[in-house]
């Protein structure tokens, strides 16, 4: 499953995303912004996304806010999350097939409608390349989050 949330300057974005999703036939459920709300902050919405997708194996989440830096930062506070902002299609295929990354972070406020759609693209196309020192670094990943 995949899980999308945005605050208030990541909403339009989310919109486009959530047809995006659609039109591909994913299954997606979007945990919100229902509509958009000015006062609303990006926590709650990272909360949302990180804590499903750090529990629910081969789930995939999308956060949106205005730099992308805050929900980052929530969702990787999640034990099993490894959220990235998206910079570009190679840095994305990288973070999938290396470290397995499960959410994608878009910056909504310095990030182009056509460069959102193919960095979700290519995080929804690739997947991770299973090579022996990758998951050897998940494992020592999943040692530091045991021991924090």
């Amino acid at each position: 499953m995949i899980y999308i949330g945005a605050d208030h300057r990541g909403f339009n974005l989310k919109e486009k995303i959530a047809k995006w999703l659609f039109g591909w036939n994913y299954k997606f459920i979007d945990v919100g912004a229902q509509a958009l709300d000015t006062s609303d902050d990006y926590t709650k919405y990272a909360e949302l996304v990180g804590s499903v997708v750090g529990k629910e194996k081969d789930s995939l989440g999308i956060l949106v806010c205005g730099s992308g830096v805050g929900v980052e930062v929530a969702a990787n506070k999640f034990d099993g999350v490894r959220a990235s902002l998206g910079k570009s299609i190679g840095q994305i295929k990288a973070g999938r097939s290396d470290d397995d990354m499960n959410i994608l972070v878009l910056a909504a406020d310095f990030t182009k409608e056509s460069e959102a759609k193919e960095m979700l693209k290519v995080f929804l196309e690739t997947k991770f390349d299973r090579k022996s020192r990758h998951k050897k670094r998940l494992q020592e990943i999943a040692k530091i989050e045991a021991n924090n």
